[in-house]
Protein backbone atom coordinates (compact mmCIF):
# COMPACT_ATOMS: atom_id res chain seq x y z
CA UNK A 1 0.00 0.00 0.00
CA UNK A 2 1.32 3.57 -1.08
CA UNK A 3 1.83 5.62 2.25
CA UNK A 4 -0.32 8.25 2.88
CA UNK A 5 0.73 11.81 2.11
CA UNK A 6 -0.91 14.81 3.44
CA UNK A 7 -1.50 17.31 0.90
CA UNK A 8 -3.34 21.00 0.56
CA UNK A 9 -6.19 20.16 -1.84
CA UNK A 10 -7.95 23.30 -1.37
CA UNK A 11 -6.92 26.79 -0.06
CA UNK A 12 -9.14 30.21 0.91
CA UNK A 13 -8.87 33.43 2.29
CA UNK A 14 -10.66 36.56 3.26
CA UNK A 15 -8.98 40.25 3.16
CA UNK A 16 -10.78 42.76 5.05
CA UNK A 17 -12.43 45.72 3.37
CA UNK A 18 -11.41 48.22 4.93
CA UNK A 19 -7.82 50.12 3.37
CA UNK A 20 -6.00 51.88 5.47
CA UNK A 21 -2.84 53.75 3.89
CA UNK A 22 0.06 55.40 6.22
CA UNK A 23 -1.02 58.59 5.46
CA UNK A 24 -4.18 58.16 7.53
CA UNK A 25 -1.77 58.26 10.67
CA UNK A 26 -0.54 61.75 10.18
CA UNK A 27 -2.27 63.26 13.05
CA UNK A 28 -1.52 60.33 15.06
CA UNK A 29 0.82 61.32 18.31
CA UNK A 30 3.15 58.55 19.16
CA UNK A 31 4.66 57.62 22.24
CA UNK A 32 7.94 55.58 23.35
CA UNK A 33 7.58 52.85 26.11
CA UNK A 34 8.51 55.05 28.82
CA UNK A 35 5.39 57.39 27.70
CA UNK A 36 7.50 60.09 26.54
CA UNK A 37 6.23 61.73 23.55
CA UNK A 38 8.56 61.01 20.35
CA UNK A 39 10.03 64.39 19.23
CA UNK A 40 9.37 63.90 15.36
CA UNK A 41 6.40 64.47 13.22
CA UNK A 42 4.35 61.52 11.93
CA UNK A 43 5.38 62.38 8.63
CA UNK A 44 8.84 61.22 9.50
CA UNK A 45 7.78 58.76 11.43
CA UNK A 46 5.79 56.73 8.70
CA UNK A 47 8.95 57.37 6.21
CA UNK A 48 11.20 55.28 8.68
CA UNK A 49 8.39 53.15 9.26
CA UNK A 50 7.60 52.06 5.39
CA UNK A 51 11.54 52.25 5.06
CA UNK A 52 11.94 49.56 7.82
CA UNK A 53 9.06 47.68 7.31
CA UNK A 54 7.76 47.87 3.48
CA UNK A 55 4.23 48.54 4.39
CA UNK A 56 2.52 51.00 2.87
CA UNK A 57 -1.51 50.20 4.01
CA UNK A 58 -3.03 47.76 5.71
CA UNK A 59 -6.16 45.65 5.88
CA UNK A 60 -9.07 46.21 9.34
CA UNK A 61 -12.03 44.29 9.62
CA UNK A 62 -15.17 46.69 9.45
CA UNK A 63 -16.85 46.89 13.21
CA UNK A 64 -19.66 44.58 12.69
CA UNK A 65 -16.80 41.40 12.30
CA UNK A 66 -14.75 39.97 14.54
CA UNK A 67 -11.80 37.27 13.73
CA UNK A 68 -15.03 34.06 14.22
CA UNK A 69 -16.65 35.85 11.32
CA UNK A 70 -13.32 35.84 8.51
CA UNK A 71 -12.42 32.50 9.76
CA UNK A 72 -15.75 31.16 8.47
CA UNK A 73 -15.44 33.55 5.62
CA UNK A 74 -11.42 32.00 4.85
CA UNK A 75 -13.40 28.77 4.84
CA UNK A 76 -16.06 29.18 3.06
CA UNK A 77 -13.83 30.51 0.62
CA UNK A 78 -11.65 26.96 0.74
CA UNK A 79 -14.79 24.74 0.86
CA UNK A 80 -15.88 26.26 -2.31
CA UNK A 81 -12.80 26.41 -4.42
CA UNK A 82 -12.34 22.87 -3.66
CA UNK A 83 -15.85 21.45 -4.27
CA UNK A 84 -15.21 20.05 -0.81
CA UNK A 85 -18.18 18.72 1.49
CA UNK A 86 -18.05 20.46 4.98
CA UNK A 87 -19.73 17.12 6.14
CA UNK A 88 -16.90 15.34 5.04
CA UNK A 89 -13.90 17.47 7.85
CA UNK A 90 -12.80 14.65 10.31
CA UNK A 91 -10.99 18.00 12.20
CA UNK A 92 -11.49 22.05 11.89
CA UNK A 93 -8.51 23.54 14.19
CA UNK A 94 -8.99 27.67 14.44
CA UNK A 95 -5.27 29.28 15.03
CA UNK A 96 -5.55 32.75 16.39
CA UNK A 97 -4.36 34.76 19.64
CA UNK A 98 -7.15 36.93 21.04
CA UNK A 99 -10.12 35.21 20.16
CA UNK A 100 -13.43 37.77 19.09
CA UNK A 101 -12.77 41.30 20.18
CA UNK A 102 -15.84 43.17 19.21
CA UNK A 103 -15.21 47.20 17.76
CA UNK A 104 -14.90 49.09 20.95
CA UNK A 105 -14.26 46.73 23.82
CA UNK A 106 -10.67 45.82 23.90
CA UNK A 107 -11.81 42.75 25.43
CA UNK A 108 -10.66 39.03 24.35
CA UNK A 109 -14.03 36.24 24.12
CA UNK A 110 -12.60 32.63 23.81
CA UNK A 111 -15.86 31.01 25.10
CA UNK A 112 -16.69 28.81 23.12
CA UNK A 113 -14.02 28.28 21.09
CA UNK A 114 -13.60 30.39 17.58
CA UNK A 115 -13.69 26.58 16.10
CA UNK A 116 -16.78 25.64 18.03
CA UNK A 117 -17.98 29.15 16.43
CA UNK A 118 -16.64 28.79 13.36
CA UNK A 119 -17.89 24.85 12.80
CA UNK A 120 -21.50 26.40 14.07
CA UNK A 121 -20.84 29.26 11.15
CA UNK A 122 -20.62 26.54 8.55
CA UNK A 123 -23.48 24.59 9.51
CA UNK A 124 -21.48 21.48 10.08
CA UNK A 125 -23.19 18.86 11.70
CA UNK A 126 -21.45 16.07 11.55
CA UNK A 127 -20.51 15.23 15.25
CA UNK A 128 -17.54 13.82 14.33
CA UNK A 129 -15.75 16.99 13.02
CA UNK A 130 -13.76 17.83 15.93
CA UNK A 131 -12.85 21.96 16.26
CA UNK A 132 -10.31 23.38 18.41
CA UNK A 133 -8.72 25.98 18.96
CA UNK A 134 -4.51 26.37 18.70
CA UNK A 135 -2.77 29.61 20.12
CA UNK A 136 1.02 29.78 18.97
CA UNK A 137 1.69 33.73 18.19
CA UNK A 138 2.01 34.20 14.24
CA UNK A 139 3.19 30.75 13.55
CA UNK A 140 -0.09 29.57 14.66
CA UNK A 141 -1.43 28.50 11.00
CA UNK A 142 1.65 26.53 10.52
CA UNK A 143 1.50 24.84 13.82
CA UNK A 144 -1.93 23.63 13.09
CA UNK A 145 -0.84 22.23 9.29
CA UNK A 146 2.11 20.25 11.14
CA UNK A 147 0.01 18.60 13.90
CA UNK A 148 -2.75 17.82 10.62
CA UNK A 149 0.13 16.28 9.21
CA UNK A 150 0.69 14.06 11.94
CA UNK A 151 -3.13 12.97 12.55
CA UNK A 152 -3.40 12.02 8.30
CA UNK A 153 -0.08 9.80 8.95
CA UNK A 154 -1.27 8.00 11.30
CA UNK A 155 -4.24 7.42 9.27
CA UNK A 156 -7.24 7.90 11.92
CA UNK A 157 -7.95 11.25 9.60
CA UNK A 158 -8.30 11.64 6.61
CA UNK A 159 -9.43 15.58 5.86
CA UNK A 160 -8.74 18.58 8.24
CA UNK A 161 -9.03 22.28 7.55
CA UNK A 162 -6.73 24.46 9.32
CA UNK A 163 -7.40 28.27 9.72
CA UNK A 164 -5.63 31.02 10.81
CA UNK A 165 -7.72 34.14 11.73
CA UNK A 166 -6.79 37.46 13.86
CA UNK A 167 -7.78 40.99 14.04
CA UNK A 168 -4.88 42.48 15.71
CA UNK A 169 -6.22 46.00 14.67
CA UNK A 170 -8.41 45.50 17.68
CA UNK A 171 -5.76 44.90 20.36
CA UNK A 172 -3.07 47.61 18.50
CA UNK A 173 -2.20 50.61 20.95
CA UNK A 174 -2.84 54.05 18.48
CA UNK A 175 0.39 55.68 19.96
CA UNK A 176 2.48 53.24 19.72
CA UNK A 177 4.65 53.23 15.59
CA UNK A 178 5.56 49.62 16.12
CA UNK A 179 1.60 48.60 16.27
CA UNK A 180 1.20 50.04 13.25
CA UNK A 181 2.54 46.98 11.13
CA UNK A 182 -0.55 45.22 12.20
CA UNK A 183 -3.40 43.84 10.39
CA UNK A 184 -6.39 41.66 9.95
CA UNK A 185 -6.73 38.50 7.71
CA UNK A 186 -7.89 35.01 7.49
CA UNK A 187 -6.53 32.33 5.56
CA UNK A 188 -8.18 28.66 5.09
CA UNK A 189 -6.11 25.27 4.20
CA UNK A 190 -7.80 21.88 3.70
CA UNK A 191 -5.53 19.29 4.08
CA UNK A 192 -5.88 15.31 3.10
CA UNK A 193 -3.99 12.17 3.32
CA UNK A 194 -3.51 10.67 0.15
CA UNK A 195 -1.61 7.86 -0.93
CA UNK A 196 0.68 8.02 -3.41
CA UNK A 197 4.36 6.38 -4.14
CA UNK A 198 5.83 9.62 -5.15
CA UNK A 199 7.07 12.02 -2.31
CA UNK A 200 4.26 14.86 -2.75
CA UNK A 201 2.32 16.88 0.02
CA UNK A 202 4.55 18.04 3.64
CA UNK A 203 7.43 16.32 3.18
CA UNK A 204 9.48 17.61 6.54
CA UNK A 205 9.25 20.02 9.67
CA UNK A 206 10.77 21.46 12.09
CA UNK A 207 9.81 23.33 15.16
CA UNK A 208 11.61 25.22 18.24
CA UNK A 209 9.96 26.72 20.71
CA UNK A 210 13.01 29.20 23.24
CA UNK A 211 11.13 30.27 26.10
CA UNK A 212 13.96 30.48 28.85
CA UNK A 213 14.97 33.48 27.02
CA UNK A 214 12.57 34.70 24.53
CA UNK A 215 9.17 34.35 25.86
CA UNK A 216 8.65 38.10 27.32
CA UNK A 217 9.75 39.77 23.92
CA UNK A 218 5.57 39.89 23.06
CA UNK A 219 3.25 40.76 25.73
CA UNK A 220 0.27 42.52 26.67
CA UNK A 221 0.60 46.10 28.51
CA UNK A 222 -0.82 49.41 28.91
CA UNK A 223 -0.70 51.88 26.25
CA UNK A 224 2.26 54.10 25.67
CA UNK A 225 -0.11 56.84 26.24
CA UNK A 226 -1.67 56.02 29.29
CA UNK A 227 -2.71 58.96 30.72
CA UNK A 228 -5.14 59.22 27.75
CA UNK A 229 -6.05 56.06 26.83
CA UNK A 230 -6.53 54.37 30.49
CA UNK A 231 -6.30 50.87 31.54
CA UNK A 232 -6.52 49.17 28.71
CA UNK A 233 -3.92 46.06 27.85
CA UNK A 234 -2.93 46.32 24.08
CA UNK A 235 0.01 44.16 22.60
CA UNK A 236 3.44 44.90 23.01
CA UNK A 237 6.79 43.82 21.14
CA UNK A 238 10.55 44.39 21.60
CA UNK A 239 10.95 44.74 17.73
CA UNK A 240 14.61 44.75 17.75
CA UNK A 241 15.27 41.43 20.05
CA UNK A 242 12.68 39.23 18.13
CA UNK A 243 14.44 40.88 14.86
CA UNK A 244 18.20 39.37 15.76
CA UNK A 245 15.95 36.27 16.97
CA UNK A 246 14.25 35.60 13.98
CA UNK A 247 18.12 36.54 12.01
CA UNK A 248 19.37 33.82 14.40
CA UNK A 249 17.00 30.72 14.01
CA UNK A 250 14.73 30.65 11.40
CA UNK A 251 17.42 29.93 8.46
CA UNK A 252 18.46 27.42 10.65
CA UNK A 253 15.04 25.59 11.32
CA UNK A 254 14.59 26.01 7.57
CA UNK A 255 18.24 23.98 6.49
CA UNK A 256 17.42 21.36 9.09
CA UNK A 257 13.67 20.76 7.45
CA UNK A 258 15.26 20.34 4.42
CA UNK A 259 18.03 18.06 5.91
CA UNK A 260 14.65 15.50 7.00
CA UNK A 261 13.48 15.64 3.44
CA UNK A 262 16.59 15.02 1.24
CA UNK A 263 16.75 18.17 -0.22
CA UNK A 264 18.71 20.43 -1.25
CA UNK A 265 18.39 24.26 -1.44
CA UNK A 266 18.41 24.92 -4.97
CA UNK A 267 15.81 22.25 -5.11
CA UNK A 268 13.47 25.04 -3.86
CA UNK A 269 11.04 26.94 -6.07
CA UNK A 270 9.34 29.22 -3.55
CA UNK A 271 9.30 30.13 -0.20
CA UNK A 272 6.63 31.68 1.90
CA UNK A 273 7.63 33.73 4.35
CA UNK A 274 5.51 34.99 7.55
CA UNK A 275 4.57 38.32 6.66
CA UNK A 276 6.36 40.13 9.88
CA UNK A 277 8.99 42.81 8.27
CA UNK A 278 9.69 43.30 4.53
CA UNK A 279 13.59 43.39 5.63
CA UNK A 280 13.19 41.25 8.38
CA UNK A 281 12.02 38.68 5.59
CA UNK A 282 14.71 39.48 3.55
CA UNK A 283 17.38 39.48 6.18
CA UNK A 284 16.33 35.86 6.81
CA UNK A 285 16.59 34.74 3.31
CA UNK A 286 19.79 35.88 2.85
CA UNK A 287 20.49 34.12 5.67
CA UNK A 288 19.53 31.01 4.21
CA UNK A 289 21.19 31.36 1.11
CA UNK A 290 24.76 32.10 2.85
CA UNK A 291 24.57 28.87 4.81
CA UNK A 292 24.40 27.34 1.32
CA UNK A 293 26.71 30.10 0.06
CA UNK A 294 24.42 29.92 -3.20
CA UNK A 295 22.53 33.18 -5.36
CA UNK A 296 19.27 33.87 -4.44
CA UNK A 297 16.64 33.34 -7.08
CA UNK A 298 14.72 35.95 -8.72
CA UNK A 299 10.99 35.70 -7.46
CA UNK A 300 11.52 33.35 -4.95
CA UNK A 301 10.25 34.64 -1.99
CA UNK A 302 6.63 35.76 -2.98
CA UNK A 303 5.67 38.91 -0.30
CA UNK A 304 2.25 40.76 0.47
CA UNK A 305 3.15 42.83 3.23
CA UNK A 306 3.47 46.04 1.46
CA UNK A 307 -1.03 46.28 1.05
CA UNK A 308 -2.05 43.45 3.77
CA UNK A 309 0.37 44.01 6.55
CA UNK A 310 1.18 42.31 9.26
CA UNK A 311 -1.84 39.61 10.04
CA UNK A 312 -0.38 37.41 12.49
CA UNK A 313 -1.56 33.44 11.73
CA UNK A 314 -2.91 34.57 8.86
CA UNK A 315 -0.43 35.52 6.59
CA UNK A 316 0.76 32.25 5.06
CA UNK A 317 -2.23 30.75 4.25
CA UNK A 318 -3.44 34.03 2.70
CA UNK A 319 -0.25 34.46 0.72
CA UNK A 320 -0.16 30.92 -0.25
CA UNK A 321 -4.29 31.10 -1.09
CA UNK A 322 -3.56 34.20 -3.80
CA UNK A 323 -0.54 32.13 -5.19
CA UNK A 324 -1.98 29.23 -5.87
CA UNK A 325 -4.88 31.30 -7.68
CA UNK A 326 -2.85 33.59 -9.44
CA UNK A 327 -3.49 36.61 -7.81
CA UNK A 328 -0.01 38.28 -7.21
CA UNK A 329 2.04 39.75 -10.46
CA UNK A 330 4.65 37.23 -11.48
CA UNK A 331 4.55 34.67 -8.80
CA UNK A 332 2.71 31.11 -9.83
CA UNK A 333 3.56 27.64 -8.37
CA UNK A 334 2.93 24.51 -10.15
CA UNK A 335 2.76 20.77 -9.55
CA UNK A 336 5.95 19.24 -9.06
CA UNK A 337 7.49 22.06 -7.05
CA UNK A 338 8.81 22.61 -3.69
CA UNK A 339 8.19 25.07 -0.94
CA UNK A 340 9.03 26.30 2.00
CA UNK A 341 6.77 27.62 4.46
CA UNK A 342 8.34 29.10 7.79
CA UNK A 343 7.15 31.59 10.25
CA UNK A 344 8.45 33.55 13.37
CA UNK A 345 6.36 35.00 16.50
CA UNK A 346 5.23 35.08 19.86
CA UNK A 347 8.93 36.39 20.57
CA UNK A 348 9.59 32.49 20.56
CA UNK A 349 8.40 30.12 18.19
CA UNK A 350 9.92 29.16 14.88
CA UNK A 351 8.43 26.56 12.81
CA UNK A 352 9.16 25.61 9.45
CA UNK A 353 7.60 22.85 6.73
CA UNK A 354 8.74 21.79 3.14
CA UNK A 355 6.40 20.85 0.64
CA UNK A 356 5.92 19.60 -2.91
CA UNK A 357 2.72 20.36 -5.08
CA UNK A 358 0.87 17.34 -6.17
Amino acid sequence: MDPIRPTIVATGCYIPTVRVPNEDFLDREFFDAGNARIDKPAAEILRQFEAITGIRERRYVSDDLVTSDIATRAAEDALESGGIDRESLDYLIVAHNFGDVRAGTGRSDMVPALAARVKYNLGIANPCTVAYDLVFGCPGWLQGMITADYMLRCGGVKRAMVIGAETLSRVSDPHDRDSLIYADGAGATIIEGIPSEQPTGILSHAVRSDTIEHSRMLNMGPSNNASAIGDDLFLKMEGRKLYRYALQTVAGAIRECLDKAGLRLKQVDKIFLHQANEKMDEAILSALYTLYGAEIPSGVMPMTISWLGNSSVATLPTLFDLVVKDKIEGQRIKSGDTAIFASVGAGMHINAFAYRMP
